[in-house]
């Protein structure tokens, strides 16, 4: 029986720092049917020359004609993508190599659209890696679990191709594009998960919500107005108001110490 095509999307701006430990670890996947769908969003760096010495048939190199946003770019790359089911890795973090071959076959199994797991956060500076979440993931229904905290990494996923014909990526976010795509999504399909650590996040002084806590906060802010009403009646959004407060205080504090 022959196994599903898996597409991997990995969108690249400059990315060249942790690269090749990304790609190691796609290389190194037990499940062997898959495709990379590389979407170099303009970059000036060596990202071109790592991904371009990988002479691997399935890995397939797009460069945009000009620079996009985040989300814009992951629709672009998806709609390149022929694979039964996507993936995300980010060029800065890592699977570990039974990551896909262990979702498959769940998602196989149970006639799923939509799988997670749990995964490891990797401090850069503090050499610290430890698991992103302690207890046991839900199934199921999640959007109330994900709205008091969002433990859903887009590392961890493997979705449906089809669900893409019918939904995408808001690009009106920078950063918090991943949550407000799955809370949709999570309202509509019942999640499966698999509780062990599958995939490591990379976190540095680099990544992009952390450089940018203001934008972080008024995205937040921005997506509680709109979503207030439409979500308000069906769950509790006192959780993410109370993470909007932190922000809140977390960029003001940032502004002080830039300050002083």
């Amino acid at each position: 029986m022959k196994l599903p095509l898996v597409s991997i999307i990995m969108n690249c701006h400059n990315g060249d720092l942790y690269l090749k430990e990304s790609l190691k670890s796609v290389l190194k996947q037990k499940y062997k049917n898959w495709e990379l769908i590389f979407w170099d969003n303009c970059s000036t760096d060596n990202s071109k020359q790592i991904i371009k010495k990988l002479k691997d048939k399935r890995i397939k190199y797009f460069f945009s004609g000009k620079f996009n946003t985040l989300y814009k770019s992951r629709n672009l790359a998806i709609k390149k993508a022929k694979g039964k089911y996507i993936s995300f890795l980010d060029v800065d973090d890592k699977w570990s190599k039974d990551k896909l071959s262990l979702q498959v076959k769940k998602l196989e199994k149970c006639k799923g659209n939509f799988i997670y797991s749990n995964y490891f956060i990797e401090n850069i500076s503090t050499k610290k890696i430890y698991k992103r979440i302690l207890s046991k993931l839900p199934e199921g229904k999640i959007t109330q679990e994900l709205l008091n905290d969002y433990f859903l990494g887009i590392l961890t996923v493997l979705v449906k191709r089809d669900i893409f014909k019918k939904f995408q990526f808001n690009t009106k976010y920078n950063i918090i594009g991943d949550f407000d795509f799955f809370i949709t999504l999570s309202q509509k399909y019942d999640f499966l998960c698999i509780q062990k650590p599958l995939s490591t996040f990379k976190l540095h002084y680099d990544n992009y919500s952390t450089k940018n806590l203001n934008e972080y906060y008024e995205e937040v802010k921005k997506w509680l107005q709109i979503n207030n009403f439409k979500i308000n009646k069906k769950f509790d959004l006192k959780n993410m108001k109370l993470m909007l407060f932190k922000l809140k205080l977390k960029k003001n504090f940032k502004l002080l110490k830039d300050f002083f």
